[in-house]
């Protein structure tokens, strides 16, 4: 058991460590959302399938329909919540797109608690209210800027990201990153008809196509796959990472100084996960020692 929690407390880790540099490549783009989303959705379709036949070469189709409904829903979810992300990230000020998403894993874990009636130990709610309280701490100083568009569009994603992590756990036999490329073909698709099928300049291409070739399918598919191995609400927990690290990738290539009370934040979510991180590899050498 703790051998499972150890294997997907990693897998997410190094998940959001190949999504932290989206905040940046998306702010440092200047096209607009739609387009945005037509390539980002088209390049990460492919992205996914050559990982998955990669993966899976003729044993593929197969694990798709192993996915069944869920798969579907999971596609969907992924795809909404990337909309949501996108839309919001353009239309409000990052703080209040960051404070909402970051009530993800507490939507998480109250799903699972409804839905599948599953339930976090007291230790693992401790560090995700005060991850929580330390990211919004973070996002603090940009809060109330901005269009409610954005503000509503950062609900939506936080609620699909939940919801798809959530479906994913409840399936733990299925891979459901290979469902990914239908979601990601989906929101090309819709971009596609709102008019978002336009070339770029070259050099905001570039930055899109380095995000959705390289960082973002990696990202994806392990963040997808970690709710195998641990409950979604650990997951998203993880992701907070990706505030810290993210604002930190701003700070140092566009020079948005944080403010203190984002420094602050920071440290407090740094630390929290740091700690939880390093308990459960305690638990899991106590475990390991007491079989042996």
């Amino acid at each position: 058991m703790q051998t499972t929690r150890i294997k997907g407390l990693t897998i997410a880790a190094l998940g959001v460590l190949f999504i932290v540099p989206d905040a940046l490549l998306v702010k440092i783009t200047s096209v607009d959302p739609v387009v945005f989303l037509f390539w980002r959705g088209l390049l990460l379709a492919i992205s996914f399938f050559v990982i998955s036949w990669a993966r899976y070469r003729s044993r593929l189709v197969p694990e798709i329909r192993k996915c069944g409904r869920k798969g579907l829903f999971c596609a969907g979810a992924f795809a909404i919540s990337t909309l949501g992300f996108v839309v919001g990230m353009k239309n409000t000020a990052a703080g209040n797109v960051l404070v909402i998403l970051n009530t993800a894993p507490v939507i998480a874990a109250v799903i699972a608690w409804a839905v599948w009636k599953e339930t976090l130990p007291l230790r693992t709610w401790i560090i995700i209210l005060v991850c929580v309280s330390g990211a919004t701490l973070m996002a603090v100083g940009e809060f109330g800027k901005g269009d409610p568009l954005g503000l509503m569009m950062a609900v939506v994603a936080a609620t699909a990201l939940a919801s798809n992590l959530n479906v994913a756990r409840s399936k733990p036999e299925s891979d459901m990153s290979v469902m990914l490329m239908f979601g990601a073909l989906a929101l090309a698709a819709v971009a596609a008809l709102l008019g978002g099928a336009q070339v770029p300049s070259s050099r905001d291409f570039f930055f899109i196509a380095l995000l959705c070739l390289v960082f973002l399918p990696t990202a994806c598919i392990l963040i997808q796959i970690g709710p195998r191995y641990i409950p979604a609400a650990e997951v998203s927990l993880m992701l907070l990472l990706e505030t810290v690290l993210g604002s930190f990738l701003v700070w140092l290539f566009l020079g948005e100084v944080p403010p203190n009370l984002s420094l602050i934040g920071g440290v407090i979510v740094f630390s929290a996960l740091a700690v939880h991180g390093w308990t459960e590899v305690n638990r899991y050498r106590k475990a390991r020692v007491a079989v042996d």
